[in-house]
C-alpha cells in the first residue's frame, strides 16, 4: 500500500511540486493575458502607445508646469512639441525621398543590368534567358494569386480606417493621462481589494518612474543609432543620408533589433548608387553602431533604466516578436521592466510588513 503520511514524499519533490503549480498558474494568466491581448488588440495597441507617448511626454509637461505654466497650457505645449519634431523628421525624411525617386528608380534598374552582366560570366554562367523566365515565373506567381492580392487591396480602407481610429484613441487617452492621470490611477487602484490597495499603488508608481526612464534611455539610444549610422552615411557620400537617419531614430525604438534592420536600408543605397566596396564600409559602420549600442549603450543605460540584464532584453524582444510581431517587439522590454519593478516592489513590501509583524513598535 502507498502510504499517506507525507513524510514518504521527499523534500525536494515537495519543494518542486509547490513551485511547480505555482508556475503553471503563473504561465497560464500570462497566457490569458496575451490572448486577451490579441483580441482586443485594435484598442490595447493604441492604449499601450499612448502610455510611452505620456511617458516621454510627462517630463517636459512636469518641467513647465514647475516654472509657473497653466497645466492645460503644459500638456497641449508638450504634445505640440513632439508632433513638431516627429511631423518634422518624417516631412524632410519624405521630401528629399521624393525628390531622389526618379535618380533612384534609374540606379537600381542600372543596378540590376550590372547584376545580370555579373551572373551570366564566371562562375555563375547564368544567362539572361534564365533570369527572365525567373522574372517571368514571379510575374506568373503575382497573377496566380491576384485573387489574394485583391483581397489585401480591398482590406486596406478597413486597415486605413483601423489606423485613423487608433490614432484618435492615442491622443484621446495621452491628453486625458496627462491632465487627470492621478485620477485614474486612484479609480483603478480601487478596483484592488482594499488590504491590497496600498501596495498596488506603490508598486504602480514605482513602475512608472521605470517606465519614464526606459523611454528617457531609449531616446537617448535611438539619437545615438541616428547620428552615428546618419553620419556614416553621409560621409561615405551615401544618398538621403537624412531620411537614413531619421528612420534608424524611429526604428531604434525597438530595442536591440531596430537598429540593424532600419539600418540595413543605408548598405542597400549604397550598394545601388555607390558600388559595393562602400556597401561594405556601410555594413561596418552600421555593426559598429550595433556593437556600441549593444555592449555600452544598451548596458550602461538601458539596462540601469529598466534593471534588465541586456541578454533578458534580446530574448524579450525575440519573444515579443513572435507573439505580436511588430507591436510586440516594441512593447516587450517596457513590459518586462514594468513587471519586474512591481514584482520586486510587492516583494520587497511584503518582506517589510512581516518584519514590522515580527518586531512591532512598543
Amino acid at each position: 500500500m502507498i502510504s499517506n503520511d507525507d513524510n514518504s514524499v521527499p523534500k525536494g519533490l515537495k519543494i518542486a511540486g509547490a513551485w511547480s503549480w505555482r508556475l503553471i498558474a503563473l504561465f497560464g494568466a500570462i497566457a490569458v493575458f496575451i490572448f486577451l491581448f490579441i483580441q482586443v488588440k485594435i484598442a490595447a495597441i493604441p492604449f499601450l502607445i499612448a502610455i510611452l507617448i505620456t511617458a516621454l511626454v510627462t517630463p517636459l509637461s512636469n518641467w513647465l508646469q514647475r516654472h509657473r505654466w497653466p497645466k492645460g497650457i503644459a500638456v497641449v505645449t508638450s504634445l505640440v512639441a513632439l508632433v513638431v519634431v516627429i511631423g518634422g523628421l518624417l516631412f524632410v525624411a519624405i521630401q528629399q525621398i521624393v525628390r531622389a525617386f526618379p535618380d533612384l528608380k534609374k540606379r537600381g534598374f542600372e543596378s540590376f543590368e550590372s547584376l545580370k552582366t555579373f551572373l551570366s560570366g564566371e562562375p555563375f554562367n547564368i544567362s539572361a534567358n534564365d533570369i527572365n523566365n525567373i522574372g517571368s515565373s514571379l510575374v506568373q506567381a503575382v497573377q496566380d494569386n491576384s485573387g489574394l492580392i485583391t483581397t489585401g487591396i480591398s482590406s486596406v480602407g478597413l486597415t486605413a480606417a483601423h489606423v485613423f481610429a487608433g490614432v484618435f484613441l492615442v491622443i484621446f487617452a495621452v491628453i486625458f493621462m496627462l491632465l487627470d492621470g492621478k485620477n485614474v490611477w486612484k479609480w483603478t487602484t480601487r478596483l484592488f481589494p482594499k488590504e491590497a490597495q496600498s501596495t498596488i499603488d506603490g508598486a504602480g508608481k514605482a513602475s512608472w518612474v521605470t517606465l519614464t526612464n526606459f523611454v528617457k534611455s531609449q531616446v537617448a539610444v535611438a539619437g545615438v543609432d541616428a547620428v552615428g549610422i546618419g553620419l556614416g552615411a553621409f560621409l561615405l557620400q551615401i544618398p538621403l543620408a537624412i531620411p537614413i537617419a531619421a528612420i534608424v531614430f524611429l526604428g531604434s525604438f525597438v530595442p536591440v533589433v531596430g537598429a540593424v534592420v532600419t539600418g540595413s536600408l543605408a548598405v542597400i543605397i549604397a550598394l545601388i548608387f555607390n558600388g559595393w566596396v562602400v556597401a561594405l564600409i556601410m555594413l561596418g559602420v552600421v555593426l559598429l553602431v550595433q556593437l556600441l549600442e549593444g555592449h555600452i549603450l544598451q548596458p550602461f543605460l538601458i539596462g540601469k533604466a529598466v534593471k534588465i540584464h541586456p541578454l533578458a532584453i534580446v530574448f524579450a524582444v525575440a519573444i515579443g516578436s513572435i507573439i505580436a510581431g511588430i507591436p510586440g517587439a516594441l512593447f516587450a522590454v517596457p513590459f518586462v521592466a514594468v513587471l519586474n519593478t512591481m514584482v520586486g516592489y510587492i516583494r520587497g513590501n511584503q518582506k517589510a510588513i512581516a518584519l514590522a509583524k515580527q518586531h512591532p513598535k512598543v
